[in-house]
C-alpha cells in the first residue's frame, strides 16, 4: 500500500530524482525550479493562493515503510493565461486539386493557436522505475488528480488537458524541433523548454503565423506528428478509456499529441462518493467481491497542519453512507472514525 499525500519542501531530494528521470515543464530537473513548485504547491493546498485558478497541486507517492518518495504527479488549475498562454499547433487537412493537370493532394497542415483562458491541465506524472507495475503506481498517481479536482470541483475549469510525451530521440532531441522549432528560434529543444517554462513571449514573437505544410518535412517526421512515445502507450489507453479524446492538437516544441475531456463526463470524477468511515473494519485480506466490496482510491483531507491531504488505495465497502476499510489503511490515512473520507472507483 502507497501513500499519496501532498508535496512538502522536506521532498525536495526525493522529487529531484524523480525529475532526472522526466525533466519536463512541469518536473523540470532544477532544484530551484522544483522549489518553487513546492512552494506553489504548499500556498495552493492550504488557499494562501487566493484565486484558485492561480494554483498548482503536487502530489508526491511514498513507500511507508522506508518514507521514500517514488512518484508525483500535479494538477495546474488553469494552463493558459493573458501573461502565459496556452500554445498549441491545430493539426488538420486541407485538399489541393489542379483541373488543368488533374493532380490532387490531401496535405497535412498545422497553424499555430494561442489560450488565454485555457483548461486546468494534469502532468508531470513519474514513478521510480524500480517500483513501475508494483501495485500500479502510475495509474494511482493519475487517478488521485481527479479525486482531488471532485473534491474541489469549483476550483478548476470545465476542461481537463494532458499533453502526452511524444517519441524523442535517444539524446533527447525532439525531431519535430529540429525541423521547425530551430529554425525560427535559433534555440536547441532543451533551451527553448527551458526558457519556455518562465517565457512565452519568444514563441509569439519567433514562430511563423499562418500554416505550415508537413509536407516540407521528412516522411519520419510527419508519421510522428500526434503520436505517443513508447512510455505514454498506457498512459493514453487509460485516458481514453475514461473520456479523453486526442484533440487534434500538438505541443509546438516536440510534437506531442493533447487529449482532453469534458471535466463532468471524466469517469472517475462522475463516479466520486463521500462517505464517514465506520467504526467496523474490514478483515486483514479482505479482496474485491462485485456488488460488496470493491477496489478504490480513498482520501481524507484536513484544514490544519503540514500535511493537509493523504490517499491510499484500498478494498473498501460502502454501507449506509458509511465506508468500512481495512485498518492498515485507516492507519495510512492516519483517519478517526466518523471522519469523512472522499472516494473515486480504482478498476
Amino acid at each position: 500500500m502507497y501513500l499519496i499525500r501532498d508535496g512538502q519542501k522536506s521532498d525536495l531530494p526525493g522529487l529531484r530524482k524523480l525529475a532526472s528521470e522526466l525533466n519536463t515543464v512541469n518536473l523540470p530537473d532544477d532544484e530551484r525550479e522544483l522549489s518553487s513548485i513546492l512552494e506553489k504547491s504548499a500556498r495552493s493546498f492550504d488557499g494562501r493562493i487566493r484565486d484558485p485558478f492561480e494554483r498548482e497541486y503536487l502530489f508526491v507517492m511514498e513507500e511507508p515503510r522506508s518514507g521514500k518518495v517514488i512518484g508525483s504527479s500535479l494538477i495546474i488549475a488553469q494552463h493558459g493565461t493573458r501573461d502565459a498562454p496556452h500554445i498549441f499547433f491545430d493539426v488538420y487537412e486541407k485538399e489541393h486539386y489542379s483541373h488543368s493537370v488533374d493532380r490532387h493532394f490531401r496535405h497535412r497542415v498545422l497553424s499555430i493557436g494561442y489560450n488565454f483562458d485555457g483548461p486546468t491541465e494534469i502532468g508531470g506524472l513519474v514513478v521510480d522505475p524500480q517500483f513501475r507495475g508494483q501495485g500500479k503506481p502510475g495509474k494511482q498517481l493519475s487517478y488521485v488528480r481527479f479525486l482531488y479536482i471532485a473534491m474541489h470541483r469549483p476550483r478548476f475549469r470545465d476542461r481537463i488537458l494532458v499533453e502526452l510525451l511524444p517519441r524523442l530521440e535517444e539524446d533527447g532531441r525532439s525531431p519535430l524541433w529540429e525541423a521547425l522549432g530551430r529554425k525560427f528560434t535559433g534555440l536547441s529543444y532543451q533551451d527553448a523548454d527551458r526558457l519556455s517554462r518562465e517565457n512565452k513571449e519568444f514563441i509569439q514573437q519567433l514562430f511563423p503565423p499562418g500554416e505550415i505544410y508537413a509536407t516540407l518535412f521528412s516522411q519520419k517526421i510527419q508519421e510522428a506528428i500526434g503520436e505517443v512515445g513508447p512510455e505514454s502507450v498506457g498512459a493514453r489507453a487509460m485516458l481514453t478509456k475514461i473520456g479523453f479524446r486526442y484533440d487534434e492538437r500538438i505541443d509546438p516544441f516536440d510534437g506531442g499529441p493533447h487529449h482532453s475531456a469534458p471535466t463532468e463526463l471524466i469517469e472517475p470524477i462522475r463516479r466520486f462518493r463521500r462517505a464517514k468511515l465506520s467504526r467496523q473494519r474490514l478483515p486483514p485480506g479482505a479482496e474485491a467481491s462485485p456488488g460488496d466490496i470493491d477496489e478504490r482510491l480513498v482520501s481524507v483531507e484536513r484544514t490544519q497542519g503540514r500535511n493537509r491531504f493523504r490517499a491510499v488505495r484500498t478494498v473498501s465497502a460502502l454501507r449506509d453512507a458509511e465506508m468500512h476499510l481495512p485498518q492498515s489503511a485507516v492507519e495510512a490515512l492516519e483517519a478517526e472514525d466518523g471522519e469523512r473520507l472522499h472516494t473515486i472507483p480504482f478498476e
